[in-house]
């Protein structure tokens, strides 16, 4: 597997796994029926934002946005979302992406990581988070509307670089 910093060219790759993750509604909080220009503005912002790219055998398998949580005088402190294609979920690409992504992290400067919304029920990514030095800093109750779960956490996670 390789990874690499998406270019605009790499979109069409990405917004199939992006539109699978996120119409699915059990792992981010934005509106499932989000459009493709909508996704892309928020997939694939300015710098210092970067969205990498995971492949595998030429084909794109997993994506992550890293940029800053705050901006000013917070923008030590990064933040990162991930998406896995899902028909090739649980082969180990989030835990790669992740590690290459917390590296990139560090490239940048950044010294500490935060998730601002892990969705509680999302144990995977909880168990995931966790194994690689994130810890829950807090809990924000019934914040998201899982279809399937109802209202449920999102947890806030954290870890130095």
């Amino acid at each position: 597997m390789t990874f690499r910093i998406a270019g605009r060219e790499d979109w069409p790759a990405i917004w199939p796994i992006w539109h699978r993750v996120v119409a699915a509604g059990d792992t981010y909080t934005w509106d499932p029926a989000t459009s493709e220009e909508q996704a892309r503005v928020l997939w694939m912002p300015p710098p210092p934002a970067v969205t990498i790219v995971a492949e595998r055998d030429a084909a794109v398998v997993g994506t992550a946005l890293l940029k800053p949580v705050q901006p000013g005088l917070g923008d030590h402190v990064a933040n990162a979302g991930f998406m896995v294609d899902p028909d090739r979920a649980g082969g180990g690409i989030g835990r790669a992406l992740a590690e290459f992504t917390l590296d990139e992290a560090r490239r940048r400067g950044y010294r500490a990581m935060q998730f601002s919304a892990v969705v509680a029920s999302n144990v995977r990514a909880v168990g995931l988070w966790e194994s690689l030095g994130f810890a829950i800093v807090g809990t924000v109750p019934e914040a998201f509307r899982h279809p399937r779960d109802g209202l449920v956490g999102l947890h806030i996670m954290h870890r130095t670089l």
